[in-house]
């Protein structure tokens, strides 16, 4: 195997299988970032009289080749690559000889595979703010479409008060609006450039830091070359937490579908096509896209704990722990792409039920709440109208006409179901979207 550090004697074949586990094909998803830092580190190489201009230039033919095969799929590592790193540069070398050979200068693994992770979560967190802002969209629009279909609201899993549609689907909205600014916050952390911080004590080369990341489009660098590698499980981590962010989003909106389908509460449902059925019993339409989705999300919400165990009580510097945490992150960002891709298509199926409060007698109850107001406008103290309706549900005299559409309660504060907001969040999500 060709390793970046060979001095000429070879692990045994057990400890590389069990050192090296899966990490070449983890490394696979980094193939085209690493050509990319190798890109400009080459042109800064040259720019601070490390490489001949013409040597660049060679370089930078064949790295667009492997860049082409990269975006082909015709990019493969090879059993005597040990990683990405040693791939690319044996295949440099096997082009160009002895100029392959020279990319490698004032940089270490270290610094390269920190340009690479950076450079992946910046993609991956752009995707899937992306992915963010389309179901953001899809619940405004069902928010605004059913804003007059009444609804239940419950606390402690009882009858409380009157919600409705529009102000449930605007509820997760608003609530991706904060989870944006996670995914911002997270992105703002994996946007700077490691490169050139070696193995953590930078280089006695003049390198020029800026260029690359400029070059690279980095929104700053790590300036301490020992802070730069520190920033390592530290990206990983915030990574995690935007994702965990999404991830309760999501839990909580499938838990939500998996009650209102069921058949006690008939809120809301899907095409029989979305829905699965029993082996023993044909009446079955079960919930299970929620149930998988609610399960992968309630993991997704534990991967920054397992990034925080894997990374804990270490000392400053590398340690090959970290090789792992491509092996917790690539998955979960795969996961969370799947998963709110999955909720956005459901979505675009879900059916409402506009006739719920036809059920008077199950219902009713919670409209208490608007007697003991309406009773406190016309003057009547808050605890003494309290207790007079309070008395009338216990004996059995309490009554209310139920009304057909949201707009015929008088609610109308801020965030009500009489006045949802939608415009007011609208700008929360393009605040918090704002790189």
């Amino acid at each position: 195997m060709q390793t970046l550090w060979n001095k000429g004697v070879s692990a045994t074949q057990i400890v590389e299988d069990f050192t090296v586990g899966n990490d070449r094909e983890l490394d696979l998803r980094l193939a085209k970032y690493d050509v990319q830092g190798s890109k400009a580190h080459i042109a800064m190489l040259a720019e601070v009289g490390l490489l001949k201009k013409e040597e660049e230039q060679l370089l930078q033919r064949e790295l667009d080749s492997i860049l082409g095969d990269i975006a082909a799929g015709k990019f493969v590592m090879e059993d005597e690559a040990e990683d990405i790193h040693s791939q690319i540069e044996l295949l440099l070398t096997r082009r160009l000889g002895d100029i392959g050979k020279k990319i490698h200068s004032g940089r270490s693994r270290n610094d390269q595979v920190l340009v690479d992770l950076k450079l992946y979560m910046r993609d991956e967190l752009d995707g899937m703010a992306e992915e963010v802002k389309a179901l953001f969209a899809q619940f405004q629009t069902l928010s605004e479409q059913h804003k007059e279909v009444l609804l239940p609201g419950y606390t402690h899993a009882q009858v409380a008060m009157p919600s409705s549609f529009g102000l449930w689907f605007g509820a997760y909205a608003e609530t991706l609006a904060d989870d944006m600014a996670m995914i911002r916050a997270a992105r703002r952390i994996a946007d700077q450039n490691p490169l050139g911080s070696a193995a953590g004590y930078g280089s006695s080369f003049p390198l020029d830091r800026r260029m690359t990341t400029r070059l690279l489009g980095f929104h700053d660098l790590h300036y301490n070359s020992i802070a730069a590698q520190m920033s390592r499980s530290k990206a990983e981590k915030a990574a995690a937490a935007a994702i965990a962010a999404v991830s309760s989003t999501l839990n909580k909106f499938a838990a939500d579908c998996c009650m209102y389908m069921c058949t006690n509460f008939r809120f809301i449902s899907f095409p029989d096509s979305l829905t699965t059925g029993s082996s023993i019993m044909p009446h079955k339409k079960n919930p299970d896209v929620w149930e998988i989705l609610r399960g992968r999300t309630n993991r997704l919400q534990s991967v920054q704990n397992e990034i925080a165990l894997l990374s804990t009580n270490q000392p400053h510097g590398y340690h090959r722990d970290y090789q792992l945490l491509k092996d917790i992150l690539f998955p979960a960002f795969e996961n969370m792409h799947s998963c709110l891709r999955m909720t956005s298509y459901m979505l675009e199926h879900i059916q409402v039920n506009k006739h719920i409060l036809e059920d008077c007698d199950k219902y009713s109850p919670m409209f208490t709440v608007e007697v003991v107001n309406n009773k406190v406008v016309s003057g009547v103290p808050f605890r003494d109208a309290y207790r007079e309706v309070g008395i009338a549900v216990q004996e059995g005299r309490f009554s209310f006409d139920t009304p057909s559409e949201a707009s015929q309660l008088a609610h109308t504060h801020d965030g009500s179901i009489g006045n949802l907001c939608t415009e007011e969040i609208r700008k929360k999500m393009e605040e918090a979207a704002k790189w």
